[in-house]
C-alpha cells in the first residue's frame, strides 16, 4: 500500500512539474524562443548540466542543434547523419535512449569534457519524428526510468509548441509573402520602362525569397532561345554565360512545360547545364518558375540560394504568383512601348498628309499667278525679225512657263485629297475603336476618357477610314492641350431641323477637354490654311485636316472655346 501511495506521490509530482513546464514553453510562439525555453526547462527539470533540441533538416536529412544550454558555442556546427551518435540513433528508431557510462558506448559523439550520462528521446510533430530532445549530466547513471518517462512527457508537449510556433510562423510568413505582393505589385506595375520593370522584378523576387541571386531570362523572337535581361546579385561570369535552348536546358523545360522546377543542389545536378558556373559563383539551390501570359509562356524567373534549400509549397505558389503578376507587367511594358511606336507612326503619317495638303495649297498659290503670267506672255505677242537673237530667249521663256505650270499639276494631282469611299458608318462605332486606340497615351497623362453616346444613333455616309482620322487628329490634338491631365469628353447625338419645309437628320460629335482653351484668333485659323497656323507646338496641321476630312464629307465644324474654359469642337455630319 505504501509503495502506490509512493507511486501515486511521484506521479502527481510529475504531472505538476509538466504543467508548470508547460505554462512556460506555450508563452511565446517565436520559433528559436521557444526551442530555448524547451531546452532551459528540460535541463531543469532533470538536473542535468546541459543539453540541447536537435530538428532534422528537410533539405540535407542532417540533425542540426538549433537550441542548446551549457554545451561550447560551436555546438551548433555539428550536423549528424539520421543513425550516427546516441542522438542520431534516436532520429533512426524514434525510441528514448538512456546511456549511463557514455564512455562506455561507441555511438557517444563528444560535444564537452566532463559528461558522463545522457538520455535523449524523440521528438514527434503530427505523427512523424521531427527532431531529438537530449539533457547530458557530469554524473554517471544521472538519469532513471522515472526521469524518461518525464523527459518524454515534456518531449510530448515540446512537439505542440514546435508545432503551434510553426504554424504561426507560417501564417506570418505567408501575410509577409502578401504584403510583399501586394507591394510589388504596385512597384512593377508603376513603371512602363521594360527594362526598368524586368530590374524590379528581379529584385523584388530575391527578396520575397530571401535568395542570393536572381534572374530573369526571356524567349527570343525565335521562341528557341532564352536569354538573361536582368538580374539581380549576380556576377559577371553569370552575365556572360551563353543563351540556354528552349529544346536541351533545365530552365527550358520550365518554359516548355510552364511548370515550376526546382534543384536542391545546381552544383552536383547532372540537370543543370553551368555546374562550373554555379561553383564559383557559390549557387545552391534553384528555383525556377515560369512566365506566363494569356496562356503563353514568355521566359522564366529564378532564384538560388547559397545554401542547401528544399522550397516549400507554399513558396513555389507564392514566386509562381509573384512570376504571373511580373507577365503581367512585362507585357504592360512591352504594350506601352509599342503603343508610343504607333503613336509615333500616327504622328508621322499625320504629318506626311499635312505634307501632301501644304504641298497641294503652296502648287495652288503658284499657279495662280503662273496663269498669270502664262497670260500675259502669250498677251504681248512677242515677234522679233528674223534672226533676232530675243526670238530664242522668247521660245525659252514659254517653255519654261510650260514646264513650271506641268510641275505645278502634277504636285496637284499627287496632293490632292482622295475622294471618300461613301458607305454607311457607326459614329458609335468609330469612337469606341478610337477609345482602343487612344486608351493607353490617355491614361499615361492622367486623362479621363468620358463617352456619352446616344444608343440609337442615325448612321452616316461616309469614308470610316477617313473619319476615323479626323477624329483621332481632334482627339490628340486635345491630349496636346491638357499636359497635365484632365478628361475628354466624347458626345454623340441626332440634330433634327426642318429646312425649306423638309426634316433633315444630322449627327453630331462632339469633342470636349478641360484644357487651357483658345484664343479667338486660335479659332479664326484652325481649319484655314495650312500656312498660317497659330499653333505654338507640334505641326499645327491636326485640325486642318479635319476640315478637309468634314468638308469632304459634306458636313461641318466648329470650334466652342473660351480662353479659360476649355474647348469644344462639334463635328456635324449628314445622317443616312
Amino acid at each position: 500500500m505504501s509503495e502506490e501511495l509512493a507511486e501515486l506521490k511521484a506521479s502527481h509530482e510529475r504531472l505538476r512539474l509538466l504543467y508548470e513546464v508547460a505554462s512556460v514553453i506555450h508563452s511565446t510562439l517565436d520559433p528559436q524562443e521557444a526551442l530555448q525555453l524547451i531546452v532551459r526547462e528540460a535541463v531543469n527539470l532533470m538536473r542535468a548540466s546541459s543539453g540541447s533540441v536537435a530538428l532534422v533538416n528537410p533539405t540535407t536529412n542532417r540533425l542540426e542543434i538549433l537550441a542548446a544550454q551549457g554545451l561550447p558555442e560551436n555546438a551548433a556546427e555539428l550536423k549528424l547523419r539520421v543513425g550516427e551518435g546516441i542522438t542520431g540513433s534516436v532520429a533512426r528508431t524514434g525510441k528514448a535512449t538512456r546511456v549511463g557510462d557514455v564512455t562506455q558506448d561507441a555511438r557517444y559523439v563528444r560535444l564537452r569534457e566532463g559528461v558522463r550520462s545522457e538520455l535523449a528521446v524523440p521528438l514527434e510533430v503530427q505523427g512523424e519524428l521531427r527532431g531529438v530532445l537530449n539533457v547530458d549530466s557530469d554524473r554517471p547513471e544521472a538519469f532513471s526510468a522515472a526521469d524518461e518517462a518525464l523527459l518524454e512527457g515534456l518531449a510530448a508537449q515540446a512537439a505542440r509548441v514546435i508545432q503551434n510556433t510553426w504554424r504561426y510562423e507560417q501564417l506570418r510568413l505567408k501575410a509577409r509573402w502578401f504584403e510583399s505582393l501586394a507591394s510589388v505589385s504596385r512597384t512593377i506595375n508603376s513603371t512602363l520602362n521594360l527594362d526598368e520593370a524586368l530590374t524590379v522584378i528581379t529584385r523584388e523576387a530575391c527578396g520575397l525569397m530571401r535568395a542570393r541571386v536572381g534572374s530573369l531570362m526571356l524567349l527570343d523572337d525565335s521562341r528557341e532561345w532564352l536569354d538573361v535581361r536582368a538580374s539581380f546579385g549576380a556576377g559577371e561570369a553569370y552575365l556572360r554565360k551563353p543563351r540556354l535552348s528552349v529544346e536541351d536546358s533545365l530552365i527550358g523545360g520550365v518554359v516548355r512545360r510552364k511548370k515550376p522546377a526546382q534543384v536542391e543542389n545546381v552544383q552536383t545536378s547532372s540537370r543543370y547545364q553551368n555546374v562550373e558556373l554555379a561553383q564559383r559563383e557559390g549557387l545552391v539551390s534553384l528555383l525556377s518558375v515560369p512566365l506566363v501570359f494569356s496562356g503563353k509562356a514568355v521566359g522564366a524567373l529564378n532564384v538560388y540560394t547559397a545554401q542547401p534549400y528544399a522550397f516549400s509549397d507554399e513558396e513555389v505558389r507564392i514566386l509562381t504568383a509573384f512570376a504571373e503578376l511580373s507577365a503581367i507587367a512585362i507585357e504592360r511594358a512591352r504594350l506601352h512601348e509599342r503603343v508610343m511606336d504607333v503613336e509615333e507612326l500616327l504622328r508621322q503619317n499625320e504629318k506626311l498628309s499635312a505634307l501632301g495638303l501644304l504641298a497641294a495649297e503652296v502648287a495652288h498659290e503658284i499657279r495662280n499667278p503662273l496663269t498669270v503670267m502664262k497670260m500675259l506672255y502669250h498677251s504681248l505677242d512677242l515677234k522679233f525679225p528674223p534672226g533676232d537673237p530675243r526670238i530664242e530667249d522668247a521660245r525659252v521663256m514659254e517653255e519654261k512657263i510650260q514646264q513650271l505650270n506641268t510641275i505645278v499639276e502634277r504636285i496637284l494631282d499627287f496632293a490632292r485629297t482622295a475622294e471618300p469611299n461613301l458607305a454607311p458608318v457607326g459614329l458609335n462605332g468609330l469612337i469606341a475603336e478610337l477609345r482602343l486606340l487612344v486608351r493607353h497615351k490617355l491614361s499615361h497623362q492622367g486623362i479621363a476618357f468620358v463617352q456619352e453616346l446616344q444608343p440609337d444613333l442615325p448612321q452616316v455616309l461616309g469614308d470610316a477610314t477617313q473619319l476615323e482620322q479626323a477624329f483621332l487628329n481632334v482627339t490628340l490634338n486635345a491630349a496636346e492641350a491638357m499636359p497635365g491631365g484632365g478628361t475628354l469628353t466624347v458626345r454623340s447625338y441626332a440634330v433634327h431641323s426642318a429646312e425649306s419645309g423638309t426634316e433633315t437628320a444630322q449627327v453630331a460629335v462632339e469633342f470636349e477637354d478641360t484644357g487651357a482653351g483658345m484664343t479667338e484668333e486660335q479659332q479664326r485659323r484652325a481649319f484655314s490654311s495650312l500656312l498660317t497656323t497659330t499653333k505654338a507646338k507640334g505641326t499645327g496641321l491636326g485640325l486642318a485636316i479635319v476640315g478637309r476630312i468634314v468638308e469632304a464629307h459634306r458636313g461641318t465644324v466648329k470650334i466652342v472655346s473660351g480662353r479659360h474654359g476649355g474647348t469644344r469642337i462639334v463635328v456635324m455630319l449628314p445622317a443616312q
